[in-house]
C-alpha cells in the first residue's frame, strides 16, 4: 500500500526524479513541497478510489505526509 500510495503522489505532482524507494515518508506534502488544496483533494480522490475508501473533508489537513496517509488508510480499512 505504501509504494502504492507514493506513486500516486509522485504520478500527480508529476515529480522527476523521484520514485517510491526513494520518495521521504515524512516529507510535508503542503510545507516541504508547496501543494495547495486542489492538488491534495486531487491525490485524496484517486486514493478513495484506489483503496475503496471514503477520506472525510474534515480530515484533508491532516493527510501531510505519505506516513499519514498511510496510516489514515489502514486505520479507515480496518
Amino acid at each position: 500500500m505504501r509504494t502504492r500510495i507514493a506513486e500516486i503522489i509522485i504520478n500527480e505532482l508529476k515529480l522527476k526524479d523521484v520514485t517510491p524507494g526513494t520518495f521521504d515518508p515524512n516529507l510535508d506534502l503542503i510545507e516541504d513541497l508547496g501543494i495547495d488544496s486542489m492538488e491534495l483533494t486531487t491525490i485524496v480522490v484517486v486514493i478513495q478510489d484506489e483503496f475503496g475508501v471514503k477520506i472525510d473533508e474534515d480530515d484533508f489537513g491532516e493527510l501531510t505526509t505519505l506516513n499519514k496517509i498511510v496510516k489514515y488508510i489502514e486505520k479507515k480499512k480496518g
